[in-house]
């Protein structure tokens, strides 16, 4: 499906991305707003990035990190066919060495990427939020060391373990809360 959603900085900046049939994207100006919060995190944090977009959908938020860090790769996951296909078109042009689609579940990658990235977007359909908050649990079970970008729902009543994670930025665009996060 053809939308107004575009990469909004980089490289391929202006490129307009293929949605899938039924897809809630993070829109423009609020994947804006996440990378500019993430620059100086980043910039402190991690010298290359290694980002795993979870919840996929389009690669919208996969796609900005390949777009805008030159030393970056990016790992896709998405069961849904639709988000397989929008994946494939959205990447194409791109050095196939700087990218991985698995077209898979991403609650039952979590073993087999979590210790590869240090940097993971959680943006499964809002009508689940118990997908994100479980993969976020499971993510600081599992080892990794890094930043989470998740997103759910504003009116969802979630608080993130302060045992496990260090609350960067939680901040509400419209109908959507983005936190992000560093693992302790």
């Amino acid at each position: 499906m053809n939308s107004n959603l575009q990469v909004i900085s980089g490289e391929f900046r202006g490129r307009k991305l293929k949605l899938p049939d039924g897809a809630r994207p993070t829109q423009n100006l609020t994947r804006g707003a996440i990378f500019n919060s993430l620059t100086g995190i980043l910039a402190e944090s991690l010298s290359e990035i290694h980002a795993w977009d979870a919840f996929a959908g389009s690669g919208a938020l996969g796609l900005e990190v390949l777009s805008r860090y030159h030393n970056s790769t990016v790992i896709f996951t998405d069961v849904a066919d639709a988000s397989h296909r929008a994946i494939t078109e959205n990447v194409r042009d791109i050095d196939l060495a700087r990218y991985k689609i698995d077209k898979s579940d991403a609650a039952t990658r979590v073993c087999k990427y979590a210790a590869q990235v240090n940097l993971v977007f959680v943006d499964p359909p809002y009508a689940t939020p118990e997908l994100g908050i479980g993969f976020v649990d499971a993510l600081a079970d599992s080892g990794f060391r890094g930043i989470v970008v998740q997103e759910i729902e504003s009116n969802v009543d979630y608080t993130p373990s302060t045992t496990k994670w260090t609350v960067l930025r939680d901040k509400k665009y419209g109908r959507a809360r983005i936190l992000i996060l560093r693992k302790i």
